[in-house]
């Protein structure tokens, strides 16, 4: 699974250059748009109107921040931030951090299989225990059949394709881009916002997409070719966070700027996904409500995918072990995050609660990840000449608890 990349890439014409760098940013796009930020969005935008859009600038640029950090740790050392835990930490701190990130996993597999399987039951009427095997079953087909590069290319189709869909949803409704353009810049917090606002800061920063985004840019190895490369690909990688956590900012904005224009203009609340096919059938028809769907499924697909990815890595990197899909635990880690996924939904009775408490536990989780992340890329016997200068340091901190701050208050807002 980590072949290094042969030197005769290098071959590349320079106007193309970039697009040989370009793919792990968009493994964590998928992270960031998927049926948890959906529920959370479309309850933004249906009782706020545009005005929550901002939340989506700010928890982008944080986010962006972050992952490029995790980034750094796989290019400059080779390593996932699993493996690094695994090297660098005491056994009882490892086994801490990424016992707690594998449930981390679990949760959020719960998340992306349920919103598939509501996405197919709105689609086909499917029982939800039916399409939650569906979505587990796709994603180990995912994993067991397809290399690295492979699945890069499933998840910027699917990417493309939740984008397509939300495209389609913007053109049919009437958009005070005005209104949008202020709530994009313009930090306003109306009443009774703070939960709604938590929540989908809460969504976007999750610790497995920072596990996930160290994983897949170490796999292609680029510190074995020597510091030169090392130094242009921290530069390319840059571009390539900033290319999928883009287009992740725009799907987001998309999905707020459409609740608000059908269902804020019309004075409807939302408050679960399939109430939102429910309601635009009467006003743009059925292909709307299908295109809904469909955007709902393939971000589910995706997303667990990604998920399970990310419990193979952090499983791996208990064992102290790089994730490899022919070793036993990077498979078994891919498993029991799908299986204890499932595990957790078939009892469930309310299936927007599981995804929305599903967020608590990253909540809770996240300090475990962040922390030690910057310790480790801020450490010159990890990064060598790459640790994080002294200016680095202090945004990464800055970031890392208005974050885990955030997400405290997320946690404390739903617990009361």
């Amino acid at each position: 699974m980590k072949p290094p990349f042969s030197s005769r890439q290098a071959s590349w014409p320079a106007s193309l250059e970039l697009f040989r760098y370009l793919g792990p940013g968009f493994f964590v796009t998928i992270g960031f748009i998927d049926p948890g930020n959906w529920v959370t969005n479309v309850v933004a935008g249906s009782q706020f109107g545009y005005r929550l859009l901002w939340v989506v600038t700010l928890s982008t640029a944080m986010l962006i921040i972050v992952q490029h950090n995790a980034a750094h740790l796989g290019i400059v050392t080779g390593r996932c931030l699993a493996e690094a835990a695994a090297q660098h930490f005491r056994p009882w701190l490892r086994l801490l951090m990424l016992g707690s990130a594998l449930l981390a996993c679990v949760a959020t597999a719960l998340a992306e299989l349920l919103g598939a399987a509501i996405g197919l039951q709105m689609l086909f009427r499917l029982p939800l225990p039916l399409g939650v095997g569906l979505a587990s079953g796709f994603a180990l087909w995912m994993l067991f059949s397809k290399g690295y590069r492979s699945l890069e290319k499933w998840i910027i189709g699917f990417v493309s394709l939740i984008g397509l869909a939300f495209l389609f949803e913007l053109s049919l409704a009437q958009i005070s881009w005005r209104q949008a353009a202020a709530g994009w810049v313009l930090p306003v917090i109306p009443g009774g916002a703070m939960t709604t606002i938590m929540a989908v800061l809460g969504a976007v920063v999750m610790p497995h997409n920072i596990y996930l985004h160290s994983e897949v840019i170490q796999s292609r190895q680029w510190h074995r070719e020597g510091s030169e490369m090392v130094e242009k690909q921290l530069r390319y990688e840059f571009l390539d966070t900033l290319t999928g956590m883009g287009v992740g900012w725009a799907i987001n904005s998309a999905m707020i700027i459409m609740a608000a224009a059908v269902f804020y203009a019309h004075h409807l609340s939302v408050t679960e996904l399939p109430q939102v096919a429910v309601t635009i059938r009467p006003i743009f028809g059925p292909a709307a409500a299908v295109v809904f769907g469909l955007g709902l499924v393939f971000a589910g697909l995706a997303s667990s995918v990604t998920a399970a990815m990310a419990g193979g890595s952090i499983f791996a990197g208990i064992y102290n072990e790089p994730f490899d899909m022919a070793d036993n635990h990077s498979r078994a880690g891919i498993v029991i995050t799908l299986l204890g996924a499932v595990a957790l939904i078939l009892p469930l009775a309310d299936p927007f609660t599981g995804i929305l408490w599903s967020q608590v536990a990253l909540s809770i989780q996240l300090p475990l990840t962040i922390i030690p992340l910057i310790l480790l890329t801020s450490s010159p016997a990890v990064m060598g000449r790459f640790a994080n200068p002294p200016a680095t340091r202090a945004l990464l901190w800055l970031t890392g608890l208005l974050v885990i701050g955030l997400n405290l208050l997320l946690l404390q807002e739903m617990l009361g």
